[in-house]
């Protein structure tokens, strides 16, 4: 393979894994209103109504001159993921700061900020996460695969449309990814009710990663083995605790 077919192939593999499919007519009509945001093709049940927001939604596809395909109810079906909920429409769109993990290239700044999510699976507070981490300024948010909320329409409305610009790091599994971080220099930092040290007095000592655990069970047991350090939220009036995507906007906006 040639330099120019290496580079190529990376390129195309990027934007592949760049490519989320949205679905649901009012979130994809939105997707397309903002002209910033690459839209790659759009996909529509060929039993749908030609008026009304679908209709909007040709339209603007043609605008952008955006490649539309129809479908079978079933084969939208396939492609969104989310037969149930899609309303007859899907859009392949990409998402230019979602990108692999592993694309994060050494040598880490001692400033570099990481939130990462351990089985956050609620949409809302995904969404309301997402919205932090886009106007905070935090270096972005690691995102597995597997365990957390999928990116869908719930995430995008919870999130005000920011998931189309936040930086998102994603990996299959979350474990691996801290390890490999923590070896690369990453102090890792999980948040605990039970934990001594404050976040709020708490100085990073260099390049960290703030791991959020589940809304009801907290970080799981195999990720608080590899902390680092363990730090808490005090609490007043007899409050237990705060809602998770409260907490990542401390974490955030954290200084």
């Amino acid at each position: 393979m040639t330099q120019q077919d290496s580079e190529q192939y990376l390129a195309r593999k990027q934007f592949f894994e760049q490519m989320l499919t949205i679905y649901g007519r009012k979130p994809v009509l939105e997707a397309l209103q903002d002209k910033t945001l690459p839209a790659y093709r759009l996909h529509l049940a060929d039993s749908n109504r030609k008026d009304g927001i679908i209709r909007d939604i040709q339209t603007l596809a043609e605008q952008r001159d955006i490649e539309t395909l129809f479908h079978s109810r079933d084969a939208l079906a396939r492609i969104s993921r989310n037969g149930r909920q899609d309303q007859g429409v899907a859009l392949d769109i990409t998402l230019p700061g979602y990108r692999d993990i592993a694309t994060l290239r050494d040598p880490l700044p001692e400033s570099f900020r990481l939130l990462a999510l351990d089985r956050i699976t609620n949409p809302q507070n995904l969404g309301m996460i997402i919205r932090s981490v886009a106007a905070s300024g935090i270096n972005g948010l690691l995102l597995p695969k597997n365990g957390c909320a999928s990116l869908g329409p719930l995430v995008i409305k919870a999130s005000a449309g920011t998931l189309f610009k936040a930086p998102i790091y994603f990996c299959q599994e979350l474990e691996p990814s801290l390890t490999k971080l923590q070896q690369r220099g990453c102090r890792i930092a999980t948040l605990s009710s039970h934990a001594k040290e404050s976040l709020l007095d708490w100085q990073a000592p260099g390049p960290t990663v703030y791991v959020l655990g589940n809304e009801t069970e907290g970080v799981s047991k195999t990720i608080g083995k590899l902390s680092d350090t363990a730090l808490a939220i005090p609490m007043h009036n007899g409050v237990e605790s705060l809602n998770v995507a409260v907490t990542a906007a401390l974490i955030a906006f954290k200084r």
